[in-house]
């Protein structure tokens, strides 16, 4: 089916269904997409249909529409190349929310094996997948298929294999031995480029090298393995519904197959996977504490027909509740603050900010660590 207009759209997803019902049906499986596929569906439950979805992309020869590419190659050595660098992150993190680096020291095999592991999950036997299936937040290994159920929001196409790092105990005899050396690897070198991103995103600022990390931005880690089965029918839905994320700050690892796209200037642009690279997105966290200097944007991902697609997004901030470091006041950072640059944003719980943007009982059954 090829979709022309709006209507067209709204008609073919017009259901009849007890969306709880279908819900409970699809979640008690523990199979998640990958089992709806597995069986051979040609048309998609109801639940995971979007209503009135743009699925209108950039043209790829704009170049004006495209997500900065940042080469940290030599950022160390030498300095003034450091200085170019931190321009450019400058000029992303405002202007964009996003940016992709390439030459960032993780080595590409890492990078495949990580896809690999991800997708070795994903492809076991569904009875081996579902001894981690859980929607207990407090799980530090889960695998399950969307964080949260909104009634009245579709499905999102796509299962999550999850793990908290820090704050600790990481605990690597926790993790699936199909996809447990690889991840132990992996997040030990996030974690890493994780801190070297800190430390340019605070130059970037006007601030010294390690005030973000001193701010405890890095203190928390979930890395969320993300796969998106082929969809039958990916007109009417979505991968990844249109979020901002909520974090300080997210390091996302993708396959070559695409699908991501960024709302910047009111049009959606693709996120071309560049071998190698790794996307930068800024979180809502440092939005509020750089007082808009940084910005979070939208961003969705979209299903395809062929897959599966592969990603792995590692999510850098402390959602432990209520301890370690729930408490944690952040606000404006007050070195950036000026009487041209009034405070935009009042202090706050790290829990607060949660509560604000989810509410009690959905922050309860939140896929955070």
């Amino acid at each position: 089916m090829v979709v022309k207009s709006i209507n067209q759209l709204e008609e073919s997803t017009n259901c009849t269904y007890d969306v709880e019902d279908e819900w409970k049906a699809f979640d008690d499986s523990k199979a998640g997409v990958k089992g709806l596929v597995d069986s051979r569906i040609s048309k998609i439950p109801c639940i995971f249909h979007t209503r009135k979805l743009d699925i209108t992309e950039n043209s790829s020869n704009d170049s004006k529409l495209s997500v900065p590419i940042i080469d940290l190659k030599d950022i160390r050595a030498n300095p003034a190349r450091r200085v170019e660098v931190i321009d450019q992150i400058r000029s992303a993190c405002h202007e964009w929310g996003f940016f992709q680096v390439i030459n960032h020291g993780i080595p590409v095999s890492v990078l495949d094996e990580m896809i690999d592991g991800i997708r070795r999950f994903h492809e076991q036997d569904a009875d081996i997948r579902k001894e981690f299936y859980t929607r207990d937040r407090k799980k530090r290994v889960k695998y399950f298929s969307n964080g949260s159920f909104f009634p009245g929001q579709p499905v999102n196409w796509r299962d999550t294999f999850s793990f908290a790092v820090a704050p600790g105990p990481f605990k690597p005899e926790l993790l699936p031995p199909i996809c447990r050396d690889i991840a132990v690897e992996y997040s030990q070198k996030i974690t890493d480029l994780g801190f070297t991103i800190f430390e340019l995103l605070s130059e970037a600022l006007g601030l010294d090298p390690s005030y973000l990390k001193e701010l405890n931005c890095a203190e928390g880690l979930s890395i969320f393995g993300h796969y998106y089965p082929p969809c039958p029918e990916p007109e009417l839905t979505i991968g990844t519904t249109k979020h901002t994320d909520s974090n300080f700050m997210t390091l996302l690892l993708q396959d070559q197959l695409g699908g991501l796209q960024v709302l910047h200037d009111d049009k959606w642009v693709n996120v071309p996977p560049v071998h190698g690279a790794l996307v930068v997105n800024i979180g809502g966290l440092l939005q509020l504490i750089t007082n808009d200097r940084f910005v979070s944007v939208y961003h969705r991902v979209l299903s395809q027909n062929i897959g599966p697609r592969i990603s792995v997004a590692s999510f850098f901030v402390n959602t432990c509740f209520p301890d370690n470091g729930a408490s944690k006041v952040y606000g404006p950072i007050k070195e950036l603050l000026s009487e041209e640059n009034p405070p935009i944003y009042n202090d706050i719980t790290i829990k607060d900010f949660f509560l604000d943007l989810y509410g009690k009982e959905t922050l309860a059954a939140f896929s955070f660590s």
